[in-house]
This record gives structure tokens, sequence and C-alpha cells, in this order.
């Protein structure tokens, strides 16, 4: 499994976490990995457990979707029609904030998150939710695109300038 994909699955967990306990992030991250760290003994020692490895990509994830979470709350809200944030299931609502966070924040490309979102809803959703999500973050990237290549985007190149005819 590539590495990336395994940060977003943890992140998702870490998401869920925090979103139904209610509780500081940091705090939720170590959670997280005392879990993991628990569930393979040192093959030493069966009372003693390594400690797990820190996943760099998943706590840019975690910390960068709860920190944006308001924000990207009302962006999803206002793609889903009919659906309140809170009466989402929990998993869905934390695929969405992941993605949308990645989406707009990071450098992947829309495609890419799109589809690692649906393979989240395949593997811990059902199959409404995934084409809700699809629904939902295809509005998303659109409006990611549209802001990114309107009037005053950092990345457009100037017009080219035409010699002077005198």
């Amino acid at each position: 499994m590539p590495a990336r994909h395994r940060s977003r699955q943890r992140a998702l967990q870490v998401l869920f976490l925090w979103d139904q306990r209610k509780q500081a992030i940091d705090e939720a991250i170590h959670a997280f990995y005392e879990t993991l760290s628990s569930d393979e003994p040192l093959p030493s020692d069966e009372d003693q457990f390594p400690p797990a490895a820190p996943d760099e990509f998943m706590e840019i994830l975690v910390r960068g979707a709860s920190e944006h979470a308001p924000g990207i709350d009302l962006r999803i809200s206002g793609k889903s029609e009919n659906w309140r944030i809170e009466r989402m299931p929990a998993v869905d609502r934390n695929i969405l904030r992941l993605a949308v966070y990645e989406m707009s924040e990071l450098e992947t490309p829309g495609a890419v998150v799109i589809d690692e979102a649906l393979e989240l809803a395949r593997q811990f959703s059902g199959d409404e939710s995934v084409s809700f999500i699809n629904g939902v973050l295809d509005a998303v990237h659109k409006d990611v695109v549209e802001k990114d290549s309107g009037p005053g985007a950092s990345h457009e190149t100037p017009p080219a300038s035409t010699p002077d005819p005198t």
C-alpha cells in the first residue's frame, strides 16, 4: 500500500477520533500512536511495545483539516444540498474534511485527492456515501480550479508584449 494512502487512512482515523471525542487534536494523534504501538509487541519482550513511527503526512493532514474545520465545513455545507454537516455520518464528514483541506491547501492534484477520498469511502463507508462524497468534492474542486485560474491568480503568465510599430 502506498505510503500516502496509508497516511490518509490514518488521518481519517485520527479525525474521526477527534470529532467523536471532542478532544484536542494533539490528544487524538497521541491516542492513535498509542494504539499503533500497542498492536505489536517487541520480539524480545512480550510485555514491551515499540513506539509507533511518526507519520508526518498524516499529521499535516490532521492538523490542517482540524485547524481549518470551521471554514472547510462551510464549504462542504455549501456544496451538499439538504445536508447539514452535523447530520452527515462522521466518517463521510471527515473524509470530506480531509479531501477539501488537501485539495485547497496542499499541492496535491484534485483528481488524486478525489480518487483517494472515494477509496476511503469504499473502505470505511458505503456505496451511497461514495456518490455523495464524489458530488461534493467535484463541486469543491471546480471552485478551487476557478479560484486558481481566475483573474489575479499567481500562476498566470503575463500577456506577451507586442513590439511598438513606430
